[in-house]
Formats: C-alpha cells, structure tokens, sequence
C-alpha cells in the first residue's frame, strides 16, 4: 500500500469537511454501508451522495464495490468501505481507526465476499434509518449506536447483539439491544438467545429489552409462539410491513397481543427499566 508522507496527510485533511470525517469514521467503525445508507444519515438526496462518494473514492479515502446479485436480479449498489487514505487519515488523527500499516487491500474483498454481508448490511441499515430520521427531525436523537465490533469486547463473553441503541424521540428514551433475524438459524436456537440476555442482565444489574427484527409476518408468528415466557423483556417487528422505519409503529411486546407502538413509546411500556450511562 502507498504510505502517506505527514505533508500529503495534511494537504488531504485540508480538503474534508467535517462530514467527510464523520462519514469516514463511521463508515470504519461499521466495515462497510451503502450509498442508500450514507445518504441518509449525511446528504439530502442520493445525487449528492453519489457526487461527493466519488471524490472521496477518487482520493483513495474510500473503496467501493457492488455484490454480485443473482441472474435478473439487476445491479447492487455501490458499498463503501475504508480506503487507504481514509485509514491513514483516522490514524493520524487518532480516532481509533486501522493503522496504515495494518490496512490491507485485501480487506476490501474479505467484506465483498462475506456470507454475512447481507446481515451486516441490514443491521447497518437499522441504524442508518435511526440516524437520518434523527438528523430531519426536531424531536428525534440517536444518543447510542453500537455495532457488533464494539458490542464484542464490552459484552462478549456474555452474549454477542448485533447491535445496541439508545433512541430518544418526543421526550422518551430507550435503550435496546437489537436481534436482526434473516431466517438462517432455526427459531429455537433465536429464542435460546435469551438466556444469555439473561445472564448479562444479572450479571450488570441493569435489564435492557430485545428487539428481534424480522423478515416476515409469518416468521414472527412463528418466533411469538416460542416467546410466550421470556426471562427478559421483548420486542418484535417485521421489517418493511407495518413501518418504513424502524422508529415507526413496527415493534409489538412479546408479552401483549395489542397495538404495535414506535420504538420510543416502548418506553412506556416497560417503565421500571434502568437507562444504563
């Protein structure tokens, strides 16, 4: 990889934005979104994502590639994921991100070619709809969002979220770890979750509910009849068909048959629950 003199660093930074740089480090914190995605949390409209994605490629800040879809199904968007500027520019300014030195081309095709690639692109997108309601609305906040990379080593030994979240809307704050369910694993082994849910509760004093995010109305059906005593409190929502977004009227307490609330409203119904710092 090219190494990046102090002098070429500078006269690179020189020329980003402050939302270049949150761009940036979001984008290595969570490997790989996209265009859809940055657009929502960054840009007003996708034509002017795509035109400033294109400088940030240009530069080497960013990579991009498009998954291979299956015969008919049209062409994928472009993903973006750190470049090798990019990882020399967070370096250098100290935000945690790959050293130049450990940055690999390589990287690039290990996430194109990832089986969980789709997973990580929906769990991604979750948080990506979160973040630009947050940023077009004067009573919505993100305050919290925490992929899996950063949920590993605070929780890990425990049990492995796919992603943790705290959301603020109209006054009430919610915290949630999040299940994004693809129907890869059978529905006993998504319930069997809960145990070790269970375990971290205990174990920190503080008891946080579960989202399971789902890709039918049929596989929640399913999952509801497994949830009928959860040792911990539950949520669950499908995907696209109650709500466009996740802080919409989608989620549904495993322990009522009532009305579906939006994510915030959750709140209200589990109101003994401990916010954690």
């Amino acid at each position: 990889m090219r190494r990046h003199s102090p002098q070429s660093l500078v006269r690179l930074a020189a020329r980003l934005t402050d939302r270049d740089r949150q761009l940036l480090h979001i984008i290595q914190e969570q490997r790989v979104l996209t265009l859809a995605q940055l657009a929502l949390m960054f840009f007003d409209n996708e034509d002017l994502a795509r035109k400033r994605l294109r400088t940030l490629h240009d530069l080497g800040l960013l990579e991009r590639f498009r998954p291979r879809l299956p015969m008919g199904m049209g062409t994928a968007p472009y993903h973006y994921v750190i470049g090798p500027a990019g990882a020399a520019v967070l370096s250098a300014q100290n935000e945690g991100a790959l050293s130049t030195a450990d940055y690999q081309a390589a990287q690039t095709l290990a996430i194109s070619q990832s089986q969980r690639l789709a997973h990580t692109i929906g769990v991604n997108g979750f948080g990506a709809a979160l973040r630009g309601l947050a940023r077009r609305s004067t009573t919505a906040e993100l305050l919290q969002w925490w992929p899996e990379s950063r949920c590993r080593p605070m929780w890990g030994d425990i049990v492995r979220p796919d992603a943790y979240g705290r959301w603020r809307e109209n006054g009430l704050t919610f915290d949630f770890f999040l299940e994004y369910d693809t129907g890869s694993e059978s529905l006993g082994r998504v319930a069997g979750k809960l145990a070790d849910y269970q375990a971290l509760a205990e174990s920190t004093g503080l008891t946080t509910v579960v989202l399971f995010s789902l890709h039918s109305r049929q596989r929640e059906a399913n999952l509801r009849r497994k949830l009928t005593d959860p040792p911990v409190p539950v949520a669950t929502g499908v995907r696209g068909v109650v709500d466009d977004s996740p802080a919409g009227e989608e989620w549904l307490p495993a322990d009522t048959k009532g009305t579906r609330m939006r994510l915030s409203q959750l709140a209200t119904h589990w109101p003994h629950l401990r916010i954690g710092k």
